[in-house]
């Protein structure tokens, strides 16, 4: 692996911040979300955003995609919903008798998922594919999906009515989760000045080929041994916890990695670090664990577990 360059690093922090900043004049709210959403864009995974209705979640979603200059499709998840609405199906044309595929939501470079939990887990299954090979199956038809791919899915956790939980392996396969609440007082009054005449909208500031160079600048970042052994024992912790039912999974261990290296490179530099690891291990590690039945009520019980073990595993630096 090639070493990265100084002018490479900081080319990389300018693009970002250049997206960040124009995300930020259509949401207003806290910044936390547009981060962790840039680190699961540059390690290549997917994002699931919960909240409240109307705080905001279709709108940061719909800027950050926009801000990528990526193209874009939009699924409104509802209880009938089918799988080939999201995958695709073969449709016969009369005139010539041919059977031809559909255009369907999949193949864009960001998906935006709305409302994910409406529909049923029939239907949510039929994004796990794309998530993690990119790629969809049509009638036996395989057919790669336009790179980079990108899932922004949004959930209510509060209005159980008509919804159904994601099973826990499509949880797995969101790289971050990023909880959203209301916004502060001064947020909500510089919100109503924003978009009480005309709503901004944020305009196109990367292409996709920019977006898949970011992806390899942020591979690169170096990670030393005792990083790995330090990811993997976070993990650990949380599948020897009597709190927890199911640990987080290996793929968490990866994705914990991915993000670390990508907050280095949002940070501004080549190499990771383990406080890089300590500031994504909640985001990347909380959505995926089941608890014990009499924690699974509390909607912070996850994020405590993780950060449980962010405070409890220490980091052994190697010889």
């Amino acid at each position: 692996m090639v070493a990265l360059q100084v002018n490479e690093i900081e080319a990389a922090r300018a693009r970002l911040a250049a997206v960040r900043s124009e995300v930020s004049r259509v949401y207003i709210g806290e910044a936390r979300a547009i981060h962790t959403m840039l680190v699961a864009l540059l390690a290549r995974g997917h994002v699931l955003l919960e909240g409240v209705p109307g705080i905001a979640k279709t709108t940061l979603v719909k800027a950050f995609a926009a801000a990528l200059g990526c193209s874009v499709r939009r699924v409104q998840f509802t209880p009938d919903l089918l799988p080939a609405d999201i995958t695709g199906t073969y449709v016969l044309n009369p005139r010539d008798g041919t059977f031809a595929l559909r255009p369907v939501p999949i193949f864009a470079n960001v998906l935006l998922a709305d409302e994910i939990n409406r529909a049923p887990a029939k239907t949510q299954s039929a994004l796990l594919e794309a998530m993690q090979e990119h790629q969809a199956t049509i009638e036996g038809d395989r057919f790669a999906l336009p790179e980079p791919f990108f899932v922004l899915a949004t959930q209510n956790p509060i209005d159980l009515e008509g919804t159904y939980p994601l099973p826990e392996a499509q949880i797995d396969r969101f790289l971050v989760r990023v909880p959203m609440d209301y916004p502060s007082a001064r947020d909500e009054v510089a919100m109503l000045r924003a978009h009480g005449v005309a709503a901004p909208e944020a305009q196109p500031v990367l292409t996709a080929g920019e977006v898949i160079t970011l992806q390899s600048v942020a591979a690169r970042v170096h990670v030393e041994d005792d990083l790995l052994e330090y990811a993997v024992a976070l993990a650990r912790f949380t599948r020897e916890n009597p709190q927890v039912v199911l640990g987080a999974s290996p793929r968490a261990s990866l994705s914990l990695l991915r993000a670390a290296k990508a907050h280095a490179l949002l940070e501004g530099r080549a190499f990771a670090t383990p406080d890089d690891i300590r500031q994504v291990a909640t985001a990347v590690l909380a959505h995926r664990l089941v608890l014990v039945p009499e924690l699974e009520g509390e909607p912070k019980a996850r994020a405590r577990v993780a950060e449980e073990a962010v405070n409890r595993v220490s980091y052994r630096r190697g010889k």
